[in-house]
């Protein structure tokens, strides 16, 4: 005798949901066995399988600037080289 199921409908950013898709295949996984396992940790744990935080001050710092370059319509570094160098100075402090 087999399971009644139901159909559930979701909607998600076209890119995420590739990404998703290719991560998944790679684990073996397609995305209905990845929702369906998700839901069930949240029936069996009775909570959120992720950890979900507040951000604090400085995340929310970064957060916003990111916000603020993608507005202006630039990835803030013109280069890899340009960004791994601005974080090594900065991890300095």
């Amino acid at each position: 005798m087999s399971a009644q199921t139901s159909m559930l409908h979701i909607r998600v950013d076209d890119d995420i949901k590739e990404q998703a898709t290719v991560a998944l295949s790679a684990m073996g996984l397609s995305m209905s066995d990845a929702v369906r396992l998700f839901l069930r940790r949240v029936v069996i744990d009775q909570a959120f399988p992720l950890e979900l935080k507040v951000p604090n001050a400085e995340t929310l710092a970064a957060m916003e600037e990111s916000r603020a370059m993608m507005a202006k319509g630039r990835a803030g570094f013109a280069t890899v080289d340009e960004l791994l160098a601005d974080l090594e100075k900065n991890s300095q402090a």
